[in-house]
């Protein structure tokens, strides 16, 4: 009897399952017989790149013949001197993701430790299960990270910790003065990953400076993306910021020509475009504000959000309100899958985006029976 594809695989991937990604839009209307659906389950944001990055774009679209500058030259320069630091302690990456995987295949070996919050975002455990690694689970507290628990998780066994901040998919952030008092207790073997993927939206003066402790010699890796407040998640390009020496040994296992040369110009343009950010950052703080309002209306509880997404409690069946939403052309996330049965995560979209999606909402709320 011949061999199955799951006896040859590597035993660590096996229990893993996979990602699944929600269907086109195009095919949802063609199954569902809709017109104009809109998407509010991807934190993606709703305005397209600025005008200067489809220009950057544009210009590109000549040399696409030739592979793309291996080592993101001109990008990790300009992002160095965004952050005051050298080329040298920036890697890009095909999104955050491929940032986190290449941090765990460099570091973490079978049987080490890694903590990670729970729900958060859903690519730690997969990685660290998938390279072999322990996952230590520690559970949020009222919806945020509780970095008091996840201290006390670290054992001599501990390689690595993840801290997302802002966190995903509850939109809540660790503050400063919390972010100092547990770095303070993590040990100086442990690496901590501050995923800061919605930054943008999370500034003030409670947000931890991260690059701080980088500058203080602590060994940290800080995730940034140019996928939410720049608009290009379809290109996928983030960068890690890490000491030289992390990142020079991350570039061993980095894939050549991870980011593509589209990535690569849209994003040294959105570098440059501090007016989209500054637009998208009012135009999400005027939506969560409008929504805020509407959910209280309603008698729904959320949790106040520091990203461009909210966690909502609809109080029954999040599955079958998602299920009704999408009849009515909206597409949000429920948040079943991670244990939240009632809960669905909303992206902030445009104002009008932001009203269909209430008047579905009012229309589809009273028929599904309460919890």
């Amino acid at each position: 009897m011949p061999a199955s594809w799951e006896t040859l695989a590597n035993d660590h991937i096996l229990g893993i399952a996979p990602y699944e990604p929600g269907k086109p839009i195009e095919e949802l209307e063609r199954e569902l017989a809709i017109k104009d659906a809109i998407k509010l389950a991807s934190n993606e944001n709703p305005l397209p790149p600025s005008e200067r990055v489809q220009k950057a774009i544009a210009a590109a679209l000549g040399q696409l013949n030739r592979y793309p500058d291996g080592g993101g030259f001109y990008l990790r320069d300009a992002l160095a001197r965004r952050h005051g630091l050298t080329p040298d302690d920036i890697v890009l990456g095909n999104g955050s993701n491929e940032l986190i995987e290449l941090l765990v295949r460099a570091f973490v070996r079978p049987g080490e430790e890694v903590v990670i919050p729970h729900p958060s975002f859903v690519v730690y455990p997969m990685i660290v299960q998938a390279v072999g690694g322990i996952r230590v689970v520690v559970t949020l507290k009222e919806h945020r990270l509780d970095l008091e628990a996840m201290a006390r998780a670290i054992t001599p066994m501990t390689k690595m910790v993840f801290i997302a901040n802002p966190n995903n998919p509850t939109a809540t952030i660790v503050t400063a003065a919390e972010v100092e008092e547990f770095m303070g207790r993590v040990p100086e073997r442990v690496i901590v990953v501050f995923d800061e993927a919605y930054i943008e939206f999370a500034q003030g003066p409670d947000f931890p400076d991260t690059l701080a402790y980088l500058r203080q010699g602590r060994k940290v890796a800080i995730l940034r993306t140019f996928s939410k407040a720049a608009s290009l998640a379809g290109l996928r390009v983030g960068y890690a910021v890490a000491a030289a020496d992390c990142v020079a040994l991350l570039n061993r296992i980095r894939a050549p020509f991870n980011v593509n040369s589209l990535a690569q110009v849209a994003a040294l343009a959105a570098l440059e475009d501090d007016a989209h950010i500054l637009e998208c950052l009012r135009m999400n703080e005027a939506g969560r504000a409008f929504l805020y309002d509407e959910f209280t209306s309603l008698g729904l509880k959320y949790t106040p959000s520091r990203a461009n997404f909210i966690l909502v409690d609809v109080g029954r069946s999040a599955a079958d309100v998602y299920n009704r939403l999408l009849r009515e052309g909206v597409i949000v996330r429920p948040m079943t899958s991670f244990g939240m049965e009632s809960a669905l995560r909303v992206t902030v979209g445009t104002p009008e985006e932001n009203r269909r999606l209430m008047k579905a909402l009012r229309k589809v709320l009273p028929e599904v029976k309460g919890a």
